[in-house]
């Protein structure tokens, strides 16, 4: 049986260059496969909540499709949401780590990019972009809800709650994810501590960091 089978660990043992791509292990690859199709499962789950709900979602009222188009149906709703558009958005927001990770794995070697480049910076980044779009651009719906999905544990502490003291730990959050990748480009030895504690923070959206610090831990 092939070595790389065997291996259950994030990277594959064939390059141990941090400052090049490492391929995901066969077993992880595996998984952020089954993620793309989750997510792409979950998209289709919220499109079908447009074929039976004239707003499915009431922070945009204008995401609508023409009477003549929905089917004779109305599904019941999770607080502001229908059923199907309550799932097929947390599965959105629990898949999207692995898609992340799907990308780095195949198209890692096309482009010279840095690892924490795809495992960090780009979580960072998501994660500011979406905590700041929240904070003040997303329409609020009221009350708050406990099943608002959020891609970070604090991220959904302020959707739950509307508690600018969520927001503000979310931004703090993503600085020491900053900071985290900025160690991980100067190949510091704290790299993987700042990398695996922003994972967790971040979670289920710092996965990737968490491959990342795991990767560094095992070189």
């Amino acid at each position: 049986m092939r070595a790389d089978v065997l291996h259950i660990g994030p990277f594959d043992d064939s390059d141990d260059d941090d400052s090049s791509h490492q391929p995901l292990s066969s077993s992880i690859a595996q998984i952020t496969t089954i993620g793309v199709y989750a997510f792409i499962s979950g998209i289709l789950l919220m499109s079908v909540s447009f074929l039976t709900n004239p707003v499915p979602d009431p922070s945009f009222p204008w995401a609508t499709l023409p009477e003549s188009l929905r089917v004779a149906y109305t599904q019941p709703r999770i607080e502001h949401w229908p059923v199907t558009y309550t799932v097929g958005l947390w599965l959105v927001v629990f898949t999207l780590p692995l898609v992340l990770l799907y990308a780095y794995h195949r198209y890692g070697p096309r482009l010279s990019l840095r690892p924490s480049t795809w495992l960090a910076a780009l979580p960072v980044t998501v994660m500011l972009a979406f905590t700041t779009y929240c904070r003040f651009f997303w329409p609020k719906l009221q009350p708050p809800t406990w099943n608002a999905p959020s891609y970070t544990l604090v991220c959904w502490g302020y959707c739950s709650t509307y508690d600018p003291l969520w927001s503000n730990l979310a931004y703090a959050v993503a600085a020491l994810g900053v900071g985290a990748t900025y160690l991980a480009y100067r190949e510091s030895s704290y790299a993987k501590h700042a990398l695996a504690t922003f994972g967790i923070l971040a979670f289920p959206l710092g996965v990737p960091a968490l491959v990342d610090a795991y990767g560094r831990q095992r070189t």
